[in-house]
């Protein structure tokens, strides 16, 4: 099975639907940015990392930044990759195998964590992933959990339950704006023939610029740099995923404009959230030159339940 195997199809009518109002952008709510980028080194916000994996030719390292005015209030959480992990990654390989080309590790967050995240996997995907021109760049994931590694590793399809689990779908209160399941993206699919094991089943934002061709709308059609995804399983939701390729990461060292240097991308976020806790209204892609360090986090926490 493919990392997304049959998610997208061209003849999706629900896309094809769904991206039909011109007037619809890639995210949706609002965020103060300008609130986000302060809660990012504000006077009294304490960064916390986790333990360091080697990654390329540096390392690459979960973090919290926590609020101490306000009695240790979760900002954002992270993942900070040392400048020098973005060389040395391991090159794309022809293999029949579609796991050859996906490189991934769990990264544990700090001891002092009070976000609902319980760890992060982390993915190099040197040749991408299909659908065949939209995803098929270099690129990597992060995967923000909100379960365990245990409960991760237990979606398999040697469960006896795993059809019904990939089928039970989060309430509509927990599910954000705009966004759609793989099996639904697949035409009416099974859902545990779109379900990746050991990771769930992806949810997408209809509205991304990379999926407009397949939707229908060519014009409206821009190459995949950024997405966020969404993951569920046996009735929840179970991590968010800022999907982003390594040129992207990169254009953030030579930007010279702040706000691109340090971007904030707000998210569509839904009415309620399980288990409550404090969760992104963005996610943020950022150079830090002074720590000589790529930031890809969650920001803009706040507690919702």
């Amino acid at each position: 099975m493919t990392r997304f195997n049959i998610m997208i199809v061209a003849t999706s009518s629900t896309l094809l639907v769904a991206c039909s109002d011109p007037t619809l952008t890639r995210t949706t709510g609002s965020i103060d940015v300008a609130a986000a980028r302060a809660g990012y080194d504000q006077a009294g916000a304490h960064r916390q990392y986790g333990t360091p994996v080697k990654v390329g030719n540096g390392t690459v390292r979960t973090y919290v930044v926590l609020d101490q005015k306000n009695a240790g209030t979760p900002l954002e959480v992270g993942v900070a990759m040392s400048q020098d992990a973005l060389d040395g990654l391991p090159a794309p390989v022809a293999s029949s195998d579609p796991m050859a080309n996906m490189h991934m590790n769990l990264l544990d967050l700090p001891a002092q964590n009070p976000t609902p995240y319980k760890f992060v996997q982390f993915d190099w995907n040197p040749a991408g992933h299909e659908p065949e021109g939209v995803y098929t760049f270099p690129h990597f994931d992060f995967h923000f959990y909100t379960v365990s590694k245990d409960v991760r590793a237990s979606i398999v399809p040697s469960d006896p339950q795993y059809a019904a689990k990939a089928a039970s779908f989060p309430a509509p209160e927990f599910r954000a704006p705009f966004y759609i399941d793989a099996s639904t993206a697949a035409g009416g699919a099974p859902p545990a023939a779109v379900t990746v094991p050991q990771m769930g089943l992806h949810w997408l934002d209809v509205r991304s610029p990379e999926l407009q061709k397949l939707a229908g709308h060519p014009e409206r059609y821009q190459q995949f740099t950024t997405t966020f995804i969404y993951g569920s399983w046996n009735g929840q939701f179970i991590f968010d995923e800022p999907m982003i390729t390594r040129a992207y990461i990169l254009s953030k060292r030579d930007a010279t404009d702040p706000a691109v240097r340090d971007e904030v991308i707000p998210v569509s976020t839904a009415p309620h959230y399980a288990p409550a806790g404090f969760y992104p209204s963005a996610y943020r892609i950022t150079y830090d030159a002074q720590a000589k360090e790529y930031r890809i986090a969650l920001t803009g926490l706040t507690w919702k339940e």
